[in-house]
């Protein structure tokens, strides 16, 4: 079922960004622009709608590159009963039928590369990744080395707040630029996925993935974290506003979940075979003229 969901929210959430905060003038309340849908989505899981969808328009206070624009189309679908490796087969279905409509092929030109989109796409764990692009097990490694590492390499991980902070950034800087054709990293570190369900057998680490194509992030997903005790640790432990009402749905009840999100301005870009994402914008934002 397609659905909307509202774009102003009382608490800026459901992803990790910079929101874009307003003002609310009769109820004299700040109000933030929507980062994700994604919380609002699950509630509806929550009331017995157990397929939903929506594309939307988010917004993130963040800076703006040839793959970032503050206002950007995404695609986000929770699916009852599914987990992450269900959500990953529907994932292959979605972007290989629209390359298949679009363009006429499973097989596209980006750049120097092709992209094959033909079925079954490359999966490898985060920390699987990592240790094939620099050798080290970052598993294992202390917070201290990984710091060491960093600087090693001239990756900036001042502003991280822990170990799972760091790796992300590394991984970012070492691995995403080799993933040319579409390969889902999977199995990410709980401290970066604040609303994935840990493994049964670790929970240190989640069921996520997120798709790479053509060195860029084009999707993520997770079986959705469904138990209220547990997310309200990790509210607490991020800081910032709590959700209550989120915290107070998932009280209710929510069944077991998949969850993806597509960003479409990037699937676009994909397909149109262009290297900046002002070209798939008509309005894109720009910086003003000196």
């Amino acid at each position: 079922m397609e659905v909307e969901t509202p774009m102003l929210h009382s608490i800026a959430g459901g992803a990790a960004a910079k929101p874009f905060k307003t003002h609310h003038n009769a109820l004299d309340m700040d109000l933030y622009m929507r980062i994700a849908p994604e919380l609002y989505l699950k509630r509806l899981i929550v009331a017995g709608l157990e397929k939903v969808y929506e594309i939307n328009r988010s917004f993130r206070n963040e800076g703006i590159s040839t793959r970032h624009n503050p206002e950007f189309t995404m695609l986000e679908v929770y699916t009852a009963y599914f987990d992450y490796n269900d959500v990953m087969d529907l994932t292959e279905k979605i972007i290989g039928y629209a390359a298949e409509k679009s363009i006429g092929s499973k097989a596209i030109k980006c750049g120097d590369n092709e992209i094959n989109f033909a079925p079954p796409w490359k999966k490898i764990t985060f920390f699987g990744a990592l240790k094939e692009a620099t050798g080290r097990d970052f598993y294992k490694m202390s917070e201290s080395e990984a710091v060491k590492f960093a600087k090693e390499n001239e990756i900036n991980v001042q502003e991280c707040k822990d170990k799972d902070e760091i790796i992300s950034q590394i991984f970012e800087k070492t691995v995403e630029h080799k993933l040319i054709q579409p390969t889902f990293i999977t199995e990410y570190p709980v401290g970066i996925s604040p609303l994935a369900k840990s493994k049964a057998d670790n929970p240190e680490i989640v069921e996520r993935f997120e798709l790479f194509i053509n060195g860029g992030e084009i999707a993520n997903a997770y079986s959705e974290l469904n138990d209220p005790i547990e997310q309200k640790k990790r509210f607490e432990k991020q800081g910032g506003a709590m959700d209550e009402d989120f915290v107070k749905a998932l009280e209710h009840g929510m069944p077991p979940t998949g969850g993806l999100g597509i960003g479409i301005d990037r699937l676009v870009m994909l397909f149109a075979n262009v290297q900046s994402i002002r070209e798939v914008i008509l309005f894109p934002q720009l910086r003003p003229e000196k």
